[in-house]
């Protein structure tokens, strides 16, 4: 349907002489909505009919973002800059930094997707998507290698928990206010079996692979010596990763090649369903020169606010009372995520419930499948202890999200007040994860402190 209306629309500089039409048809230019020559390899709607660098467009371009949402982000701009002054200006002062950095994490977060968004334009539908949330990963990543580089055996809780954080912060908080605000404009949305199904069904498979090395150390915390058990939770964390990075490549295949056909359908149709389609059209769009400058320069941003963040970790964990399970969980999570949730949202309230389902469950899959094997077998290369054994309370809120959204997904309808129980939900996890006491060692969960005090 989108191809019919898509070849309507293109003008053509001449007309076919003799020989075979289709052959002739091939090689005349093509022209999309905008009047712009489509370059070859180039998907019409991402043709911006430029090339190379224009720095007055750029600016334009990117200051006015995807939405008025990220619009508004694009405001905390200037907080970066002062971080970076704070950090080298005045490192006395880590509260400061702290926040300073958190703030800045948003913007440049928000770039990267905005960059990864015009990217995909120019490319296939699925791949597009596919490309768009790993981009969006790339901040979770560059996240977590920091942490684990710059703190060891000392960050490995807060690892684990922003791991789950981020899974959390995606099926309940990202996915209820898709539902909530998509649901404020129509009495219901729809959404296709091929994307809820798949998603959630492979989230369950996920989220019980995450937790299975917690289950095996604390049903054996009283029977091995804790060296021995540790050890041996470590080298399944580790095998777990292997199988689980091969179930990514998979699932990555079955989106993009054996199946690819039913989701180019379905978000074509979602396309075609945009309430802001024309004027999103008629947008001036980044050339891809410009798109990989973007990317560049939200990944130094990401990059340094990571760094500044991450330092500051201790000393607020330390001397301000909050705990590892609170930064992992909830604050890690809502700054790497920003953009992520920025782009789904957007996407539901303009009716496209499919691509913002391929975005909320995409990333949620990504960060299970992808980015914790990563930092487990990145961990395993440092000589770090990181292992997937989890505190007993983050593995079993995992599991009953999962169960929860999935639960609201099977009858592939949604509207407000499902949006709004699961961010309840998320928020009933954000209290109890304030309250929730630290280790009394550093990389110890409470399966291990058990076998601490029995020996």
């Amino acid at each position: 349907m989108f191809r019919r209306r898509e070849q309507s629309t293109e003008e053509y500089t001449s007309e076919p002489k003799q020989g075979s039409p289709a052959r002739d048809e091939q090689n005349l230019p093509r022209f999309n909505h905008n009047g712009h020559k489509v370059t070859k390899g180039i998907h019409p709607d991402g043709e911006s009919g430029r090339k190379g660098i224009h720095p007055f467009h750029f600016f334009r371009i990117v200051g006015r973002s995807s939405s008025t949402a990220s619009l508004c982000v694009n405001v905390l701009w200037p907080f970066v800059p002062a971080a970076i002054a704070m950090h080298f200006a005045r490192p006395d002062k880590p509260l400061w930094i702290f926040i300073l950095a958190f703030i800045g994490m948003v913007p440049s977060a928000n770039l990267i997707g905005f960059a990864g968004q015009e990217l995909a334009r120019k490319l296939p539908k699925v791949f597009g998507v596919v490309l768009e949330t790993t981009l969006g990963s790339i901040v979770e990543i560059v996240l977590f290698i920091v942490l684990i580089v710059q703190g060891g055996d000392a960050n490995v809780p807060v690892i684990r928990a922003a791991i789950l954080g981020s899974i959390l912060a995606n099926m309940l908080l990202c996915l209820g206010l898709c539902f909530f605000f998509g649901g404020l404009l129509r009495d219901e949305q729809d959404f296709h079996e091929a994307v809820s199904e798949v998603g959630s069904n492979l989230m369950l498979v996920a989220g019980m692979g995450l937790v299975i090395p917690t289950i095996y150390n604390t049903a054996l915390a009283q029977r091995l010596p804790l060296d021995e058990l540790d050890l041996q939770t470590e080298r399944i964390s580790r095998a777990t990763a292997i199988i689980m990075l091969i179930a990514f490549v998979i699932y990555v295949f079955f989106q993009m090649r054996s199946h690819h056909g039913i989701y180019d359908d379905l978000l074509e149709q979602d396309e075609a369903r945009d309430r802001d389609r024309d004027r999103d059209l008629k947008k001036d769009k980044l050339t891809f020169t410009e798109c990989i400058i973007a990317l560049a320069l939200a990944l130094t941003f990401v990059s340094l606010m990571a760094v500044f963040l991450v330092q500051q970790i201790p000393y607020i964990v330390e001397h301000h009372g909050i705990s590892d399970a609170f930064m992992g969980l909830i604050l890690v999570p809502l700054v790497e995520k920003a953009a992520e949730h920025l782009t789904a949202i957007d996407e539901a309230w303009d009716n496209q419930m499919n691509f913002a389902l391929s975005h909320v469950l995409g990333a949620s899959i990504q960060t299970a499948l992808l980015n914790t094997p990563l930092v487990v077998l990145i961990g395993w290369g440092l000589g770090t202890r990181m292992s997937l054994n989890f505190e007993l309370f983050d593995a079993v809120v995992l599991i009953l999200a999962i169960l929860v959204v999935g639960g609201f997904l099977r009858d592939g309808k949604s509207n407000y007040l499902e949006g709004v129980l699961c961010v309840f939900v998320y928020v009933l996890i954000a209290v109890s994860a304030f309250y929730y006491p630290n280790p009394q060692h550093a990389g110890e969960t409470a399966s291990s402190e058990t076998g601490v005090h029995r020996k």
